[in-house]
């Protein structure tokens, strides 16, 4: 669990995926595409203080280890990266505040995001599995 490189969240406010739009530029991977809160581990951090603290700067929303309800690590060529799950309440909109990365977000429901030209195929994957679990279609529906 120590020798990652990242970590991302997949953030559902009720049945809708967080997501952001990424700056459209060519300096960095996967330009204008629809991204999910994470990234590089800073520090010797764990995946999940990565995670949270990736969360907190994209979207102001401070989260907790606790709220991480299912994750699972993956290998890229730039290392291991660990993808998370938490589900709240749709209210929690409310407290997104955008951060200074990206063009935007919006909520969309997880089956638009698998099938969107622009999201990011390795996270696409990632939400796949997690939606392939039985728990997960439960948890959805509630």
């Amino acid at each position: 669990m120590t020798d990652f490189s990242g970590a991302k969240a997949a953030l559902f406010l009720g049945p809708d995926l967080l997501v952001i739009q990424r700056d459209d530029r060519t300096d960095i991977p996967w330009p204008g595409r629809w991204d999910l809160p994470g990234g590089g581990r800073e520090n010797g951090e764990s995946p999940v203080a990565c995670a949270l603290r990736e969360t907190e700067e994209e979207v102001g929303l401070r989260l907790s280890a606790d709220d991480m309800i299912w994750s699972r690590s993956y290998l890229r060529p730039h290392g291991r990266v660990w993808f998370f799950v938490g589900h709240f309440s749709p209210d929690l909109r409310s407290r997104i505040r955008f951060g200074d990365e990206g063009q935007g977000w919006e909520l969309m429901r997880p089956e638009t995001y698998l099938a969107h030209p622009l999201n990011i195929p390795h996270f696409a994957e990632q939400l796949q599995i997690y939606l392939d679990e039985p728990r997960a279609a439960a948890r959805l529906a509630s």
